[in-house]
């Protein structure tokens, strides 16, 4: 039988954000009372709420992190904490976001969810449609004329033009 879930969160400088490691870990199933966090370098695990996690793991404990990084920085101090957990706690540790995987998209997609959550607006504002594009449209749509052609006659990218026309067709 397993025992608690615990996360472990760590960012080094108090300008970087946890958010993306919380929902990540409480998606994993860990609850935000079982959810350690340092904002301190990874240099050594010297840590205070990392040193307190410690203390609080048992046997059978589960311990999860987004990404090995984030449990500290140097590869030969990690390898130590993980046999001290895994050897010696007899806990489990679980990563997340294995560094085998390509994960970048994901993370890229989280990040922009939870921008657009903080009401963040990326790219560029959206073009008035001229009146130029109403005629044009017609003879488009008539066959008499190719998007590529009216694009380039109203001085937008081909896109631009055809998503004007599904704009326009959904009104």
């Amino acid at each position: 039988m397993k025992g608690n879930y615990y996360g472990y969160i760590r960012v080094s400088t108090k300008e970087q954000h946890e958010d993306r490691q919380v929902i990540a870990l409480e998606a994993f199933g860990v609850s935000r009372k079982n959810i350690y966090m340092d904002k301190w370098s990874g240099k050594d695990f010297e840590r205070p709420k990392y040193r307190a996690l410690m203390k609080k793991m048992r046997p059978g404990d589960v311990l999860a992190v987004k990404s090995i990084d984030r449990l500290g920085r140097i590869y030969a101090e990690i390898q130590n904490q993980w046999r001290m957990i895994t050897k010696e706690m007899r806990a489990d540790i679980v990563v997340l976001d294995m560094p085998l995987l390509d994960t970048r998209k994901k993370d890229k997609d989280l990040t922009g969810t939870l921008a657009k959550e903080k009401g963040v607006r990326f790219g560029r504002e959206s073009m008035e449609i001229p009146l130029e594009f109403y005629p044009l449209q017609k003879e488009y749509k008539k066959g008499m004329i190719s998007a590529r052609t009216a694009a380039k006659k109203l001085g937008v990218a081909h896109s631009t033009f055809l998503k004007w026309h599904r704009m326009m067709q959904e009104v």
